[in-house]
């Protein structure tokens, strides 16, 4: 494949380092750390605000920090506890759980790639993920420490801490520094090495017949591209936007919640947010409780997909189990609501096309949790007869009215597939393209 000039360092050598532990990082003003194929070094360099360079120090302190249970009140939970590193840094639960067993109203988001999020949490409440690093710790429901005096007071107490905290930031311990290192072990947490990366660089093989259809399909007929677009910029397969897709409109009464929300919601408080969120029905809100803008009612953060395979149970709420239940949601054109995005609508797709996506969604998955991946594609294909959220009838038009259908293109003419990752209009290499269903 042809590359353009200038965009040869989207190409950087692939991580090296074992799960769940810390690479090699640089020093404030040198170049980014080797990056994975599927990362953008301009990107990442883009996404690290300066003076907030990762330095190996600062990493390694942050590591101990986000594994430390001794950050809760009771000592019982870690920032590991819910985003463990080797489950693809989440916790395979459908709703976190907190100090004394206390479940959340959240699902669990990966911290693979946070980097590279334009805001943290499903409901985009923080800014960076220095902010995001601060609120769990301070949460009632998650490891429920009172204020952040309380964390340095007892941070400080444990000679470790007080003399690295020293060494790396040359002060006594305070909260800005604590979430300072967390947040420098999370920024280099990347993830761009799976299969999908390889056939998109060159390697014609490296997806199988379904995969590849599923691609074509991804990019067609299912209209996964509009919101989960996958390319040298956008690497999270992620428009980093907020939308209503109706997840959260089978258990509650948007119109009559947001009325009690406008009442409730302190616009810019961060912390009563955080509480909301995590700890009452107000939680389904989504967007709207950041913003208090009508349009935002029931509106979550585009997930990535990458390592989509090993992330679930899926959706804000953890509410769909395999990744046949999220196309099931999708093909079906959500569930309606008054704050339905526009932009869902019934995709029509057929059994044999949805077993082609699900097959792809699993090639988006880093190598270096191909075992997980594996294990967990198995236990999904178990459930694949199970589907609560399947209304074929609604999908193919045979009921109700959800819009007109999304092309199906003619794969022996071109395959959208073969396009390569920079659009190239020569086929990587010959394709062994399963014939379209």
């Amino acid at each position: 494949m042809r590359l353009p000039s200038g965009v040869v360092t989207v190409l950087a050598v692939v991580l090296n380092t074992g799960v769940g532990h810390a690479a090699p990082a640089p020093s404030q003003g040198s170049p980014p750390p080797p990056l994975p194929p599927g990362v953008s070094a301009t990107l990442w360099k883009l996404s690290v605000p300066p003076g907030s360079e990762p330095t190996p120090e600062k990493v390694a302190l942050g590591e101990k920090l986000f594994r430390e249970k001794r950050l809760s009140a009771d000592n019982t939970v870690a920032c590991m506890t819910c985003h463990e590193p080797e489950l693809g840094f989440t916790d395979g639960k459908a709703l976190s759980e907190g100090i004394g067993n206390q479940k959340v109203t959240r699902n669990s988001p990966t911290v693979l790639n946070a980097v590279f999020n334009a805001t943290q949490f499903w409901d985009g409440r923080s800014a960076t993920l220095e902010d995001q690093a601060k609120l769990p710790i301070l949460n009632p429901r998650e490891m429920g420490m009172p204020n952040p005096e309380a964390v340095v007071a007892k941070v400080r107490a444990i000679p470790e801490y007080a003399a690295e905290f020293k060494k790396v930031f040359g002060r006594d311990v305070n909260y800005d520094d604590l979430a300072a290192a967390i947040a420098a072990f999370e920024r280099m947490q990347f993830s761009g090495n799976a299969r999908f990366d390889k056939f998109i660089t060159g390697d014609a093989k490296a997806l199988s017949a379904s995969e590849k259809n599923g691609w074509a399909l991804f990019n067609g007929k299912a209209r996964c591209n509009s919101c989960h677009a996958g390319n040298a910029v956008s690497p999270l397969f992620s428009d980093q936007k907020f939308h209503n897709i109706g997840v959260a409109a089978h258990k509650q009464d948007f119109i009559a919640l947001a009325r009690k929300g406008v009442q409730v919601v302190r616009t810019g408080d961060e912390k009563q947010i955080d509480e909301l969120a995590l700890q009452t029905e107000f939680s389904e809100l989504g967007r709207f409780l950041v913003t208090k803008q009508e349009n935002d009612v029931g509106s979550f953060k585009t997930p990535t997909l990458r390592n989509v395979g090993i992330t679930g149970p899926y959706m804000h709420d953890g509410s769909l189990t395999t990744l046949w239940d999220v196309m099931d949601h999708y093909n079906k054109g959500g569930v309606p609501n008054p704050f339905l995005d526009g932009g869902m609508q019934r995709l029509g797709l057929t059994e044999p096309e949805i077993d082609d996506l699900v097959s792809f969604l699993f090639a988006l998955t880093d190598s270096k949790y191909d075992k997980l991946n594996k294990e967990q594609l198995a236990k999904q294909r178990a459930r694949r007869n199970n589907r609560p959220e399947r209304d074929t009838e609604v999908a193919l038009g045979k009921k109700g009215h959800l819009g007109d259908l999304a092309p199906n293109p003619d794969l022996h003419v071109k395959n959208p597939a073969d396009l390569g990752i920079y659009g190239d209009v020569t086929p990587v290499a010959p394709s062994t393209q399963s014939k379209p269903r």
